[in-house]
């Protein structure tokens, strides 16, 4: 396999869409993606409310729609997906995407409603690692998503499930309906069989990742903010992951996700095999990030990883009880969490972050 390429820059919220399209041009978007094919967008809505680091940027956004106009990939598509805890249509319009989908006359599909896509069963050719243990009554993929290109726009943060989280936990959210809370004992393996599936159903692959803010501590949704800068791109989705994480100050070889990936020849994540084009100094920065827990996340470990008690987690998620812990998820965040904590953090972000400044200008 030859060396995969990553682009990485630093950018400025004054240059940051031009530079946007400086990074895909380095990381080859042109030769990444089918150019007969429609290329999906699949931005990430971790969370509707605002919360910086946490989802997809506008100027991500933005800066990525301009870069596949500029390489001749016209016929785009945004497709949201929809999660137990998160709203797409809030996200949409409070994350400022729906502007830009207007601006530039990008349609707006939903992987969970009937009219824009429906389920079908799909058998992998790769010999999965943990889907056919979960799903032993087939396997499902949004017949929309085969034979396109896709475009993954995830941010650089943490994650408390996955220690960190990038190109291949995006592909969670697209390729598994809303039973996707059943994969999380298994979540390594899962996203290594999700990134198979998507190499064989895609007609190209492709990803930006921005860490112009990035999020520390317990992700996904409720991270601690740092301005960094810094901008990725690439077409092999191991390869942008691996080098987000070093920069994180995360070892590839201790993410199972990534070292799974690369053993069973996915994609590239040794950085020995793994060619850096744009800012090299940036890829030699260390975070020195955090992984954390807040009550949320550290029950859901407690039944999915850390305990005894997953052993007994079917009588949980896999019943109607699991909706106890969904109405539990939703008031911990969106009415505790976010309330009390998290608006001060976007307040303060608008007002002292240059980042946090751009985004507050942007239309919504």
């Amino acid at each position: 396999m030859s060396k995969a390429k990553v682009a990485i820059l630093k950018t400025t919220p004054e240059t940051v869409l031009e530079d946007y399209q400086r990074l895909c041009e380095l990381a080859d978007i042109d030769k990444a993606l089918d150019a007969s094919s429609q290329t999906i967008l699949k931005d990430n809505i971790t969370w509707h409310n605002v919360f910086p680091g946490v989802n997809t940027t506008p100027w991500q956004l933005e800066g990525t729609i301009l870069a596949l106009k500029k390489a001749g990939y016209n016929d785009l598509a945004a497709v949201h997906n929809h999660t137990v805890v998160t709203l797409p249509e809030k996200g949409e319009e409070d994350l400022k995407f729906k502007p830009l989908y207007e601006r530039y006359k990008i349609p707006v599909l939903f992987n969970f409603k009937d009219k824009d896509m429906k389920w079908i069963e799909y058998k992998p050719k790769f010999k999965t690692l943990a889907l056919h243990k979960i799903f032993p009554q087939g396997f499902r993929i949004p017949d929309f998503f085969v034979g396109k290109n896709i475009v993954h726009l995830p941010t650089v943060k943490t994650h408390s499930y996955t220690t960190y989280t990038g190109a291949l936990k995006n592909a969670f959210g697209g390729l598994l309906n809303y039973r996707r809370h059943y994969t999380h004992t298994w979540i390594h393996e899962t996203l290594v069989d999700l990134l198979a599936i998507g190499r064989e159903i895609h007609s190209g692959m492709f990803a930006t990742m921005d860490g112009t803010t990035a999020g520390s501590g317990p992700g996904p949704r409720t991270v601690k903010p740092h301005d960094k800068h810094v901008i990725l791109a690439s077409a092999d989705q191991v390869a942008i992951d691996s080098v987000a994480a070093k920069i994180m100050g995360f070892d590839w070889r201790k993410l199972p996700c990534i070292a799974l990936s690369h053993e069973h020849r996915l994609g590239i994540a040794d950085p020995a095999e793994i060619e850096i084009l744009g800012d090299e100094d940036a890829v030699k920065e260390n975070w020195n990030f955090k992984v954390g827990v807040n009550l949320a996340t550290g029950t859901g470990r407690l039944f999915w990883h850390d305990s005894p008690l997953k052993y007994i987690q079917k009588l949980f998620f896999h019943t109607p009880i699991v909706n106890i812990f969904i109405f539990a998820s939703e008031i911990y965040h969106d009415k505790i969490w976010y309330n009390t904590k998290g608006k001060p953090v976007v307040k303060k972000w608008e007002k002292d972050s240059p980042w946090g400044r751009l985004f507050a200008g942007y239309p919504k």
